[in-house]
Parts: C-alpha cells; structure tokens; sequence
C-alpha cells in the first residue's frame, strides 16, 4: 500500500517535483518563463498537493540519465573510495582547493601567517561526514559551500574572528563539515557560494543545452 501523499516529507515532494520541471524544460515542452515561474512557486509552498498539481500536466518524468548528470552537476556524495586523512600546511603562503576535488574524511589544516581556501562548490564528497581540523595562528581560513552541504563549527578562537554566513542544517542539506580545533589571531570565512534557487536554474539551462544539441 502506497504512502498517503501528505505524510511524504515534503522536501522530497518538492525535489521531484523540480526533476520533473527540468525534465520538461530541457526538452522544450515548456518555455523558460513557464519553467521558471513553477519553480518559484515549487520552492515558495509547503503544500503537497500543491507541488503534485505543478507538474500534473507535464507528459516527462526523470529517468536513471537525467539523476546521473544531476548527481554530477551537485556533486552529491560521490561512490569513489574516500581519500585518506589529509594534511594541508601553509606557513607565510597561500593554498587552495577548488574544482572536482575529492574530499577527505579528516583534514588537518595547519595555518600561520598563510591564507587557506577551501572550496567545495565542485568537490565530491565520499562520505556525508567530513572533519576540518585547524591550527590557525594569524591566518585565515575561507570555506565556501554550496547550499546543500551545512557546516558546523566547533572551533575555538582565541582573539580571532569567526563569520559563518551559511544557513542551518535542513532537510535539503546532504553532507555536514564540521570545523573542528583552534584559531589564534585567525579568521575563520563560511560563505555560501550560491542560493539553490541559482543552481537549479543553472542545472536546467545546461540539461536543455545538452538535449538542444542532441536534436541538431
């Protein structure tokens, strides 16, 4: 016996809700504005029903392709095996780590006079939880996230300055970063680097460009 719709969690009613957008987007059976006007409607209720009737009279449902390059393009927990512990030194220096970088279980930052970058906007992640470990004298520490992954801190500064701009951990969130050790005379940055709202859309125009191209 299937589950009644309203006791589904909601943010999962949404997200395939939002599939099913794309879907139909990137195959041009709806126009961009369209598109993009349920998808502002899909992120603005908290109704079942509601998220089920935006998409009733839509014919494409999303199949095991579209959830690989959706995978890909979130970069949703990755089946790679993890990578080892690392550590990363930077000692009057500066070091960072961007792109489609795999991340570590534990990393070990050590940080004096030196400027650390960590962006995990591309990265894979091969576990949902991750561990940033720091020993911050007069450096400063940047992590940008995108906004399904939550960062938690658990560090201690002494005479330094924290600044976390990112929002709480939700049902949206899939991997949490918890920031772990101490800063003295540091800084400590985490920035989200774009709302979902940006990624979804990024995410469609690409899924139509691909599929534009295929029909040429």
């Amino acid at each position: 016996m299937s589950v009644k719709l309203e006791d589904r969690p909601i943010e999962k009613v949404r997200e395939e809700t939002i599939d099913k957008l794309i879907v139909n987007y990137s195959h041009e059976v709806i126009s961009k504005e369209a598109f993009e006007r349920r998808l502002d409607e899909a992120m603005a209720t908290t109704v079942h029903q509601e998220l089920v009737d935006l998409v009733a009279d839509l014919p494409l449902a999303a199949d095991a392709n579209y959830q690989q390059q959706k995978q890909a393009s979130f970069g949703a927990t990755s089946t790679a095996d993890p990578a080892p512990d690392e550590k990363l030194v930077s000692i009057l220096s500066s070091n960072t780590r961007k792109g489609p970088w795999v991340v570590p279980a534990h990393l070990k930052i050590i940080d004096v006079l030196g400027s650390v970058t960590l962006d995990f906007s591309e990265a894979h992640f091969a576990q949902p939880n991750v561990t940033i470990e720091m020993n911050n004298v007069l450096g400063s520490l940047s992590i940008i996230v995108p906004d399904h992954v939550a960062v938690v801190s658990r560090a201690s500064h002494i005479l330094g300055s924290s600044d976390d701009h990112c929002p709480p951990r939700d049902a949206g969130t899939t991997q949490t970063i918890s920031v772990t050790g101490w800063s003295l005379l540091g800084s400590v940055d985490v920035s989200i680097k774009r709302n979902m709202r940006e990624r979804w859309l990024s995410f469609a125009n690409s899924m139509r460009e691909t599929f534009g191209m295929q029909r040429r």
